[in-house]
Protein backbone atom coordinates (compact mmCIF):
# COMPACT_ATOMS: atom_id res chain seq x y z
CA UNK A 1 0.00 0.00 0.00
CA UNK A 2 1.22 3.87 -0.82
CA UNK A 3 0.30 5.07 2.28
CA UNK A 4 -2.21 4.65 5.26
CA UNK A 5 -2.41 7.95 6.89
CA UNK A 6 -1.12 10.71 5.03
CA UNK A 7 -3.18 13.97 5.16
CA UNK A 8 -3.47 17.07 4.79
CA UNK A 9 -7.39 18.51 4.05
CA UNK A 10 -8.87 21.79 4.37
CA UNK A 11 -6.89 24.85 5.17
CA UNK A 12 -8.50 27.92 5.57
CA UNK A 13 -7.22 31.53 5.61
CA UNK A 14 -9.00 34.47 7.37
CA UNK A 15 -9.16 36.73 4.43
CA UNK A 16 -11.15 34.10 2.88
CA UNK A 17 -13.40 33.34 5.46
CA UNK A 18 -13.75 37.10 5.89
CA UNK A 19 -14.97 37.74 1.99
CA UNK A 20 -17.49 34.25 2.25
CA UNK A 21 -19.46 36.42 5.51
CA UNK A 22 -20.04 39.14 3.52
CA UNK A 23 -23.79 39.88 2.44
CA UNK A 24 -24.02 39.72 -2.04
CA UNK A 25 -26.34 41.18 -4.16
CA UNK A 26 -27.92 38.42 -6.93
CA UNK A 27 -30.61 38.43 -9.92
CA UNK A 28 -33.31 35.66 -9.90
CA UNK A 29 -36.20 35.35 -12.10
CA UNK A 30 -39.04 33.74 -10.82
CA UNK A 31 -42.20 32.28 -12.33
CA UNK A 32 -46.13 31.35 -11.43
CA UNK A 33 -48.71 29.55 -13.43
CA UNK A 34 -52.36 31.04 -13.25
CA UNK A 35 -54.85 27.98 -12.54
CA UNK A 36 -58.36 28.16 -12.71
CA UNK A 37 -59.12 29.02 -9.38
CA UNK A 38 -55.95 31.44 -8.20
CA UNK A 39 -56.31 35.09 -7.93
CA UNK A 40 -53.85 37.21 -9.70
CA UNK A 41 -52.55 38.25 -6.34
CA UNK A 42 -51.43 34.79 -5.27
CA UNK A 43 -49.98 33.85 -9.00
CA UNK A 44 -48.24 37.59 -8.07
CA UNK A 45 -46.94 36.28 -4.90
CA UNK A 46 -45.60 32.55 -5.92
CA UNK A 47 -43.52 34.28 -8.23
CA UNK A 48 -42.07 37.05 -5.98
CA UNK A 49 -41.49 33.50 -3.86
CA UNK A 50 -39.90 31.52 -6.53
CA UNK A 51 -37.65 34.24 -7.41
CA UNK A 52 -36.27 34.93 -3.77
CA UNK A 53 -35.84 31.00 -3.56
CA UNK A 54 -33.83 31.22 -6.26
CA UNK A 55 -31.86 34.32 -5.09
CA UNK A 56 -30.97 32.38 -1.84
CA UNK A 57 -30.31 29.53 -3.71
CA UNK A 58 -27.72 30.89 -6.12
CA UNK A 59 -25.86 33.48 -3.18
CA UNK A 60 -25.28 30.16 -1.34
CA UNK A 61 -23.07 29.24 -3.77
CA UNK A 62 -21.51 32.27 -4.27
CA UNK A 63 -21.13 31.68 -0.40
CA UNK A 64 -19.36 28.09 -1.31
CA UNK A 65 -16.88 29.57 -4.21
CA UNK A 66 -15.97 32.41 -2.46
CA UNK A 67 -14.31 30.49 0.53
CA UNK A 68 -12.58 28.10 -2.28
CA UNK A 69 -9.06 28.09 -1.78
CA UNK A 70 -6.79 28.03 -4.76
CA UNK A 71 -3.46 26.00 -3.71
CA UNK A 72 -0.19 24.53 -5.45
CA UNK A 73 -3.31 23.96 -8.23
CA UNK A 74 -5.35 22.16 -6.11
CA UNK A 75 -8.69 23.20 -5.12
CA UNK A 76 -9.66 22.96 -1.35
CA UNK A 77 -13.22 24.28 0.47
CA UNK A 78 -14.40 23.92 3.67
CA UNK A 79 -17.12 21.81 4.67
CA UNK A 80 -18.65 24.07 7.12
CA UNK A 81 -19.52 26.30 4.70
CA UNK A 82 -21.68 23.07 2.79
CA UNK A 83 -24.39 24.21 5.88
CA UNK A 84 -24.82 27.94 5.19
CA UNK A 85 -27.90 28.91 4.09
CA UNK A 86 -28.79 32.50 2.87
CA UNK A 87 -31.52 34.99 4.34
CA UNK A 88 -32.86 37.89 2.33
CA UNK A 89 -32.77 41.55 3.81
CA UNK A 90 -32.91 43.73 0.85
CA UNK A 91 -35.10 43.31 -2.42
CA UNK A 92 -35.52 45.13 -5.19
CA UNK A 93 -38.32 44.51 -7.73
CA UNK A 94 -36.58 44.66 -11.42
CA UNK A 95 -39.65 43.34 -13.42
CA UNK A 96 -42.95 42.04 -12.81
CA UNK A 97 -45.24 40.90 -16.06
CA UNK A 98 -47.06 38.59 -17.87
CA UNK A 99 -44.76 36.24 -20.03
CA UNK A 100 -45.00 37.52 -23.58
CA UNK A 101 -45.66 33.93 -25.49
CA UNK A 102 -47.73 32.31 -22.70
CA UNK A 103 -50.18 34.63 -21.04
CA UNK A 104 -51.02 32.47 -18.36
CA UNK A 105 -47.40 32.59 -16.57
CA UNK A 106 -46.38 35.27 -14.36
CA UNK A 107 -42.40 36.25 -14.25
CA UNK A 108 -40.79 38.58 -11.64
CA UNK A 109 -36.83 39.66 -12.14
CA UNK A 110 -35.38 40.79 -8.40
CA UNK A 111 -32.77 42.24 -7.11
CA UNK A 112 -31.90 40.91 -3.65
CA UNK A 113 -29.04 41.17 -1.04
CA UNK A 114 -28.62 38.48 0.86
CA UNK A 115 -26.47 37.25 4.11
CA UNK A 116 -25.13 34.05 5.14
CA UNK A 117 -26.84 32.27 7.89
CA UNK A 118 -25.35 29.68 9.56
CA UNK A 119 -27.31 27.75 11.55
CA UNK A 120 -27.33 25.98 14.82
CA UNK A 121 -26.92 22.32 14.92
CA UNK A 122 -28.86 22.21 18.18
CA UNK A 123 -29.99 18.74 18.89
CA UNK A 124 -28.82 17.93 15.45
CA UNK A 125 -25.70 15.00 14.54
CA UNK A 126 -22.51 16.22 16.00
CA UNK A 127 -19.71 13.67 16.02
CA UNK A 128 -16.18 13.45 17.93
CA UNK A 129 -13.16 12.55 16.57
CA UNK A 130 -9.48 11.87 18.11
CA UNK A 131 -6.10 10.10 17.38
CA UNK A 132 -4.05 7.70 19.95
CA UNK A 133 -0.83 9.65 19.05
CA UNK A 134 -0.64 13.40 17.35
CA UNK A 135 3.46 13.31 17.26
CA UNK A 136 4.18 10.51 15.16
CA UNK A 137 7.15 9.29 13.99
CA UNK A 138 6.97 7.00 10.42
CA UNK A 139 5.77 3.91 10.82
CA UNK A 140 4.08 4.05 13.44
CA UNK A 141 0.87 2.88 13.77
CA UNK A 142 -2.22 5.05 14.93
CA UNK A 143 -5.48 4.75 15.56
CA UNK A 144 -9.04 6.79 15.38
CA UNK A 145 -11.44 7.27 18.03
CA UNK A 146 -14.58 8.56 17.34
CA UNK A 147 -18.54 8.77 18.76
CA UNK A 148 -21.60 10.28 17.49
CA UNK A 149 -24.11 11.24 18.98
CA UNK A 150 -26.46 9.87 17.53
CA UNK A 151 -26.84 6.72 14.87
CA UNK A 152 -25.08 7.52 11.96
CA UNK A 153 -22.97 6.54 9.17
CA UNK A 154 -19.51 7.42 9.20
CA UNK A 155 -17.17 8.28 6.77
CA UNK A 156 -13.26 8.69 7.42
CA UNK A 157 -11.11 10.28 5.05
CA UNK A 158 -6.89 10.53 4.92
CA UNK A 159 -5.46 13.52 2.96
CA UNK A 160 -2.03 13.50 2.22
CA UNK A 161 0.26 16.29 1.95
CA UNK A 162 0.42 16.38 -2.00
CA UNK A 163 -3.58 16.92 -1.81
CA UNK A 164 -4.69 13.07 -2.45
CA UNK A 165 -7.00 11.81 -0.65
CA UNK A 166 -7.99 7.92 0.62
CA UNK A 167 -11.50 6.97 1.97
CA UNK A 168 -10.44 4.91 4.71
CA UNK A 169 -13.96 4.35 6.36
CA UNK A 170 -16.30 2.28 4.05
CA UNK A 171 -14.05 0.17 2.51
CA UNK A 172 -13.97 -3.41 0.78
CA UNK A 173 -13.02 -5.27 4.12
CA UNK A 174 -15.72 -2.64 6.43
CA UNK A 175 -18.32 -1.65 3.84
CA UNK A 176 -20.79 -1.67 6.41
CA UNK A 177 -20.44 1.85 7.89
CA UNK A 178 -23.57 2.43 10.45
CA UNK A 179 -22.56 3.00 14.15
CA UNK A 180 -24.88 3.38 17.21
CA UNK A 181 -25.10 7.37 19.05
CA UNK A 182 -23.16 7.50 22.04
CA UNK A 183 -20.84 4.58 21.86
CA UNK A 184 -16.87 4.96 21.43
CA UNK A 185 -15.40 3.45 18.22
CA UNK A 186 -11.71 2.82 16.96
CA UNK A 187 -10.64 2.37 13.74
CA UNK A 188 -8.81 -0.08 12.62
CA UNK A 189 -11.39 -1.91 15.11
CA UNK A 190 -9.51 -4.59 17.24
CA UNK A 191 -10.11 -7.50 15.91
CA UNK A 192 -9.30 -6.38 12.29
CA UNK A 193 -6.27 -7.44 10.46
CA UNK A 194 -6.28 -3.69 8.88
CA UNK A 195 -3.15 -1.60 10.26
CA UNK A 196 -3.02 2.59 9.72
CA UNK A 197 0.79 3.47 9.85
CA UNK A 198 2.13 6.64 9.68
CA UNK A 199 4.55 6.91 6.50
CA UNK A 200 5.58 9.88 4.22
CA UNK A 201 4.71 9.83 0.99
CA UNK A 202 7.22 8.60 -1.74
CA UNK A 203 9.51 11.79 -2.78
CA UNK A 204 8.73 13.88 0.04
CA UNK A 205 11.57 15.89 0.96
CA UNK A 206 10.81 17.76 4.43
CA UNK A 207 11.64 16.36 7.65
CA UNK A 208 7.88 16.90 8.86
CA UNK A 209 4.55 17.42 8.50
CA UNK A 210 1.15 18.55 9.77
CA UNK A 211 -1.36 15.97 8.28
CA UNK A 212 -5.50 15.62 9.48
CA UNK A 213 -8.23 13.11 9.53
CA UNK A 214 -11.51 14.43 8.64
CA UNK A 215 -14.45 11.86 9.94
CA UNK A 216 -18.46 12.96 8.54
CA UNK A 217 -21.57 11.46 9.89
CA UNK A 218 -24.42 11.41 7.64
CA UNK A 219 -27.89 10.28 9.49
CA UNK A 220 -28.66 8.29 6.65
CA UNK A 221 -26.66 6.35 3.95
CA UNK A 222 -25.47 8.73 1.18
CA UNK A 223 -23.11 8.17 -1.65
CA UNK A 224 -21.23 11.06 -1.31
CA UNK A 225 -18.58 10.54 -3.19
CA UNK A 226 -17.95 8.62 -6.95
CA UNK A 227 -15.34 5.67 -5.98
CA UNK A 228 -12.15 6.47 -6.71
CA UNK A 229 -9.50 3.94 -7.87
CA UNK A 230 -8.82 0.67 -5.45
CA UNK A 231 -5.63 0.85 -3.43
CA UNK A 232 -5.65 -2.13 -1.52
CA UNK A 233 -8.71 -2.32 0.32
CA UNK A 234 -9.17 1.73 0.03
CA UNK A 235 -10.30 3.86 -2.27
CA UNK A 236 -7.95 7.02 -3.43
CA UNK A 237 -8.21 9.85 -5.14
CA UNK A 238 -4.96 11.43 -6.65
CA UNK A 239 -4.24 15.50 -6.05
CA UNK A 240 -5.37 15.93 -9.30
CA UNK A 241 -9.19 15.13 -8.58
CA UNK A 242 -9.91 18.16 -6.97
CA UNK A 243 -13.68 17.61 -8.53
CA UNK A 244 -14.07 15.32 -5.43
CA UNK A 245 -14.01 18.25 -2.70
CA UNK A 246 -16.20 19.91 -4.77
CA UNK A 247 -18.50 17.18 -5.69
CA UNK A 248 -18.09 16.32 -1.42
CA UNK A 249 -19.30 20.11 -0.71
CA UNK A 250 -22.42 19.94 -3.08
CA UNK A 251 -23.76 17.27 -2.02
CA UNK A 252 -23.03 18.26 1.42
CA UNK A 253 -25.14 21.73 0.80
CA UNK A 254 -28.28 19.39 -0.35
CA UNK A 255 -28.66 18.16 3.61
CA UNK A 256 -30.71 19.77 6.37
CA UNK A 257 -27.68 21.21 8.76
CA UNK A 258 -29.15 19.14 11.77
CA UNK A 259 -28.74 15.76 9.27
CA UNK A 260 -24.83 15.96 9.46
CA UNK A 261 -21.70 16.51 10.75
CA UNK A 262 -17.73 16.90 10.26
CA UNK A 263 -14.76 16.84 12.77
CA UNK A 264 -11.02 16.82 12.10
CA UNK A 265 -8.10 15.73 13.98
CA UNK A 266 -4.68 17.04 13.54
CA UNK A 267 -1.31 15.27 13.72
CA UNK A 268 2.37 16.13 12.98
CA UNK A 269 4.70 13.07 11.35
CA UNK A 270 8.36 13.58 11.61
CA UNK A 271 11.14 11.31 10.32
Amino acid sequence: MRRCLVFLFLLVFPCVGLAADNPVWVEAEGEARFGDFDTLKEVKDRARRDAEAKAIEQAVGVFIRSHTLISNSQVAEDLIYAAVRGKITKEIVISSDWDHQDRHLYRTRINARVEPVYPEKGDGLSVNLSLSKTDLKEHEEVRIFYRANKDAYIYIFSIAADGSVTLLLPNSQMPDHFFQGGKAYEFPPADSRIRLKALFLPGFQTDSAEERIKIIATRNNEELLPLGFREGIFHAYDARSTGMINDLVRRLNQFEPTDWAEATAIYTLGR
